[in-house]
Parts: structure tokens; sequence; C-alpha cells
């Protein structure tokens, strides 16, 4: 894997600009056409701008073209105009604005969330593909998040227990030139490039956007460098047959960072800068990644009832993972034990997805029919660095030990699993008039995973094939155009490994499944500018694999996990420039049935039982705007035994900003009140526990014609 590791810059830049290359020839002469000399020469917008302000009136969850409202599924939209006005530098801020979901701190090197109390490691996608690597987003080539809410298989294969995060892609459809620029405390700096030409009469566009980062933090020696660039190219914009190219490059060093351990219970009570690593963590605690991905849609229109589309996406992604951090606390001395070890992986993989989309009548009927293939395979390496103690030291005054990386180079596993997708879907959105709508869908996947062993060897290799149906039923009755009334049915599956490698003791477990019903309003007020959605769910998964009692060395399915809750949000944009976003989730999680009766009855970890957040701006003429925000998180568990307990906390936020010209002069201030409190956990241990970002200004300035 070293000599793989090494050439991956040479490949991925040879990549990217072959890439972007293969659409030149085209995009050239919408270029040329430039107004003459003796003209004006600034920039006219002629695409379309996507400012839906802070309603969002559509989504592409369904891969369907279907308003919010008519889809029997809670759905939260993140728009751009939320993160440009937040400034939110990570999906870790993005997503503090969506209910339901809340923090895990990924090992210090990846996006990792808990969504309705079950952990969504892999739940990432990008413009409907996959995206499972284990890496750190970057939100430079994004124009919303969005989050589905329950089981999704039914479009998007195993996984989603509690739901998935997409990410939707700026595309090249606009006349834009801008930049950012962002200083603020902690000497966080970041630069952002945003260029791109769209021709509207040849439907012919290109766009470049990317981003720079070297911004150190609060916390002892953390810090973060990272590179993104994303070009895409358009042809055919409009027209009946259109082909978009998409490259995305991203390369992220920084700490590996896993906070705080805890103690009787409580995180201990130290300064939220305190580091539990090693003394040159700068040197040896580091985690380095890079992706590289390649898109190519090619949509074609038949006729106004019946279209194509197919989507090829390809990723590259790798990664360096160095670590100290805690791994044992003994109370009574009141000592914390440091280990260090590490992780190198090497992902390869390819997904191909062909829908043809038809609209018929019959019956009295109207019917929007999705029917889709798609074909995965990724290849996936992982070396785990053989971890040992190398300090025992005080908790409340940690001595930190000076380490090099050479002496840790033994190997404790090391694994290359190959995992395949069939998948086959059709889905029906349903009108049958009177205000009575219903979606349908159905999909069947062939999933197979082979694991050969290196380390510790095995002569042959570990296989298992499952072959899964995900069906999903939902009715919806809107009796005016301002009110929709939902109920819905659900079901994902999670195989044995799902992401990583099959291990011996769950090669023969069949998967876990969840299921969902909910049932939910949705008002669409004012003209559109009100959207509100209420969501009540009762969510469980079961065949929750375990340690069996009677041998703890034996994995078995032994429980089953329950999540009872409510969710609110609203989003509003009045013409007299308040604008808003704000959301509730109630959240009772619970292991309802294990074989271990020390989990039973126990709460979700990571899932506070109340949560709120709350985003409000005002803004004057264009001229200029104020805003203020705030986020309440309860109490949290820690780990799955309920040992340790994560304190709720509450964080306020303000925000000011003025149009200078072309320039746009913005100040964010987060924790206001410079609170002090836990904002995620590792999830399954006590002792990782990572604080949040004390009071922090950030200044920026946006130059966009």
């Amino acid at each position: 894997m070293s000599e793989l590791r090494r050439a991956f810059p040479k490949v991925c830049l040879a990549r990217l600009i072959a890439t972007t290359a293969l659409g030149l020839p085209v995009a050239l002469p919408a270029l040329a056409a430039e107004a003459p000399a003796d003209q004006d020469s600034s920039i006219i917008v002629t695409g379309v701008r996507a400012d839906d302000g802070y309603v969002p009136q559509d989504t592409g969850a369904a891969k369907i073209p279907v308003a919010l409202k008519d889809l029997p599924q809670s759905i939260a939209v993140v728009p751009s105009e939320v993160l440009r006005d937040q400034r939110a530098l990570s999906l870790q801020d993005a997503l503090k604005n969506v209910p339901g979901v809340s923090f895990s701190h990924g090992d210090g090197q990846r996006d990792q969330v808990t969504i309705r109390g079950f952990t969504a490691i892999a739940d990432q996608y990008v413009d409907g593909f996959r995206d499972d690597g284990l890496y750190f987003r970057d939100l430079s080539n994004v124009e919303r998040v969005e989050v589905v809410k329950g089981p999704a298989a039914v479009l998007y294969g195993r996984g989603s227990s509690g739901g998935l995060i997409n990410r939707v892609i700026k595309r090249p459809n606009v006349d834009i030139i801008g930049g950012t620029l962002t200083y603020g405390s902690k000497n966080v700096a970041r630069g952002e490039i945003d260029l791109g030409h769209f021709d509207q009469a040849s439907g012919v566009g290109f766009r470049v956007t990317g981003a720079l980062e070297d911004s150190d933090s609060f916390r002892d020696q953390q810090f973060i460098k990272r590179v993104a660039i994303a070009p895409s190219i358009l042809l055919g914009e409009g027209k009946d047959t259109s082909i978009l190219i998409q490259a995305d490059y991203l390369k992220d060093r920084r700490l590996t960072d896993f906070g705080i351990p805890a103690i009787n219970g409580q995180v201990v009570d130290v300064p939220r800068s305190t580091y539990y690593g090693a003394a040159n963590a700068k040197d040896v605690d580091v985690s380095r990644s890079e992706v590289l991905s390649q898109t190519v849609t090619f949509a074609h229109r038949f006729s106004d009832s019946l279209s194509f589309r197919n989507g090829f996406r390809h990723y590259r992604y790798t990664l360096d993972r160095h670590n100290t951090n805690a791994t044992a606390v003994n109370a009574t001395a009141r000592t914390v034990s440091l280990s260090h070890g590490g992780i190198l992986r090497d992902e390869d993989g390819w997904s191909n997805q062909s829908e043809l989309t038809q609209k018929v009548e019959f019956g009295g009927t109207k019917h929007t029919i999705l029917y889709g293939v798609e074909f995965a395979r990724q290849l996936k390496d992982a070396d785990t660095i053989q971890s040992r103690v190398v300090a025992v030291t005080p908790i409340l005054a940690p001595v930190l030990p000076t380490l090099s990386n050479a002496n840790f180079t033994a190997l404790s596993a090391s694994s290359t699993s190959v995992m395949e997708t069939r998948g086959l879907y059709v889905q029906d959105f349903v009108e049958f008039g009177h205000g009575i709508k219903a979606l349908f869908g159905v999909r069947n996947d062939r999933f197979k995973q082979e694991t050969r062993l290196t380390i510790p060897a095995r002569a042959t290799p570990l296989k298992r094939i499952d072959n899964k149906w995900s069906p999903r039923a939902g009715l919806v009755f809107q009796p005016d155009d301002a009110q929709s009334y939902y109920a819905s049915w659900s079901t994902s599956f999670q195989p044995s490994a799902e992401t990583f490698a099959l291990a011996a003791n769950n090669v023969d477990i069949a998967p876990e499944k969840s299921t969902n019903k909910e049932i939910g309003a949705k008002y669409t007020l004012f003209d559109n500018r009100l959207s509100i959605q209420i969501a009540g769910f009762i969510l469980r998964r079961t065949g929750i694999k375990g340690s069996d009692p009677a041998n703890p060395q034996v994995v078995v399915p032994i429980g089953t996990q329950r999540t009872r809750g409510v969710e609110v949000s609203g989003a509003l944009d009045l013409p007299s420039g308040f604008r808003a976003i704000v959301g509730y989730a109630y959240l009772d999680g619970e292991v309802t049935r294990s074989a271990n009766p020390l989990f039973v009855n126990k709460g979700a970890t990571l899932t506070p039982k109340n949560a709120a957040n709350a985003f409000i701006t005002k803004s004057f003429a264009d001229r200029f705007g104020i805003g203020a925000g705030a986020n309440y998180v309860g109490n949290r568990w820690a780990d799955p035994a309920n040992t340790t307990v994560l304190e709720h906390y509450f964080t306020a936020d303000a925000m000011a900003w003025a149009q200078v010209g072309p320039a746009r002069l913005q100040v964010n201030v987060y924790n206001v009140f410079d609170m002090d409190y836990i904002v995620s956990g590792h999830g399954t241990s006590a002792i990782l526990n990572l604080p949040g970002a004390p009071r922090t200004v950030l200044g920026t300035i946006r130059f966009g014609l």
C-alpha cells in the first residue's frame, strides 16, 4: 500500500486534468463568444442561481421531479443561503441546523453523525451516489445539504437506519466570478474560489470551485491544512440531451484528536484545550486523507413523458492515520493510559446508476414511475498499526510522551475486501385526485462481500452474499395547496460488515433490519414563504450484533434498538427581509432487547432526548443585515452501557453583514457566551469526548459578480 500511497497525488492530478480536459473542446467555443471589446464586459447572470432563500421547494431525494410537500417522508434541507450566512466551514456546521442529528468525533479523521439514535457512519452520499470514504468533506463545492430521515434502502441500497446525508454539488449553469476570504480566532484562515461561465443559448457551461485552508485551533497542537478543487463541465443544459462532467479532489491533513477522557461517569474537568496524546503530536498524531472522484451524468428526454438518466462515478480514497489517545482510566489512582497506533486505508470504487422515468395516466390516476438499476464495486485495503501503551499519566495533569512513528510499524490486522452491489428498483408516485397521493417502491439488492485476511493469516477468504428486498409505502392527503398529511412505512438492511472488512465472528450473521413507521404533516404558507414539517415516528433496528454472554469471542444477533420520536422544523423567508430556520427533536431511544442484561433498557448513545436549533436573520434593503442563532442539546450517553453522561449545553451565535460595492463583508460570532461544553463523543467508548469551541469570531470578505 505504501507505494500506491506515494504515487496517489500524481495520479490524482493526472486524472483531474484528464477529466476536465474531456469537455474543453466543446466548452471553448462558448467561451469565445464573449461580448465585443466596445461593449460592456461585465458578467451577466444568464444561468439560474439556486436562490430559494431559506425555504426550499423541492428535493432530488426521491429521484423524480416532485415537491417536498408531496413526499410522505421527513426531509431536511440546509440551503446555500444558510451555509453562507452561518459561514459553515464543515459538514457538522451545516448539520447543526437539522433536528434529530447529533455528532460523533469520528476518530478525529472523518465526518460521523447519529440520526434518530442510529449511527450513520457510512450513510454519506453526493448527488445520490454513495460516498462512504471515512474523511472530512469540504463545502466549497456544495450547493445544499439534504438529510433524508428514516430507512432509504428502496432507492439507495444498504444502510440508512436513521437516515442519510446527501450533498448536492454546485452545477456549471451560472455566470460567476466569486472569491471568499475568511480569517478569525485561533488563526482560522481559509480562501475559496467559484468561477464559472454559462451560455444559455447553447446550454454549455463550466465551473471551478476550490478552497485552501491553513488553520489552528483552540485545541492544543490541533491544526487543519487542506486543499480542494472541483472543476465541472455541462453540455446541453435545457436541451433534450445533456452531459455533466464533474471531478473533485480533496487533500486534508490534521491532528487526529480523540478528545478528553471521563472518570466516574463525568468528563474530566480540565481546560478544553487539553490534549491527551503525544508531546510532538503535530509530527506523529496526524491524519492524512486524499480523495479524487470523477462523475459523468448523461440525461436524455425522449418526450414530455419519458426520460432517461445514466450516472457513473469513480472514486479513490487513501488514509494515513496515526493517533495517540486515552485507552483506559484508573479511577482509584486517577491516571489515564495513553496508547499509540493507527490505520492505513486505500480504496478504489465505482458505481453506475441507470434510471428511466415515465409519466402515464390510466384509470383516472396519474403516475410518475421510476425504473432503476445500480451496479457498484468497491475494493478496500485496510492495515491496522498495532497499538501499545506509551504512557500512564495523571488524568488531570497529563505528562505527554514524545514519540516516533518509525517505532510503530508492526501490523495487528491487514485485509483486502471486495464489495459488489447489484440493485434493481421501481418506484411509483401516484396522484389519485381529490388531494390523495401515494408513493410506493421496492428494491432488490444482491450484495456480495469477500475479505482476504493477511494478518491474521487465513488461507481461504471470508465470503457472504445477501439478497434483500427493501419496500416502502406512503400515503399523502392534501385538502388544499397549503396542507399535506402523510403516513409511511419503510425498511432498510445493514449487512454484517456493511462498509468494513468481514471477520470470522460476523461472516455467518444475516443483515440487521431497520423498520420505520411515520406520520407527519407539512405546511406551505404565505405563498410558499413559510414551510413547516412535523413528523412522529417509531424506528426499530432488529438483529443488532453483539457478544454472546456465554462466549464473548462469538458475535451473535442479540438485540433490538428502538427510537420513538417527534421532529418539528420550519423555514421562513419574507419580503420584509426576515429569514429563519428552526427545529426541535424529541428522541426516546433505547435498547429494548439484548442477550446481555447490561444493555437492556439502556439509552441510545450520543442521542439527546431534547434538542432544538434556531437561526434568524434580517436584511435591510439588501445593503446590510444582522442575525442570531441558538442551539440546545440535552444530555447524551457517551457509551452503550450508559456509564458516562455528556451534559446538556446551550450555545448562541450572532452575525452581521454589509454590502460594499461588489464585496460582502461579514462577521460571525459563535458561542457568544463562551459556554464550556462537549460537542461530540465516540459512541462506543466513555473516555473519548471532544470539547466544543470557545467564543470564536470569523471575518469574511466575499466577492461575487
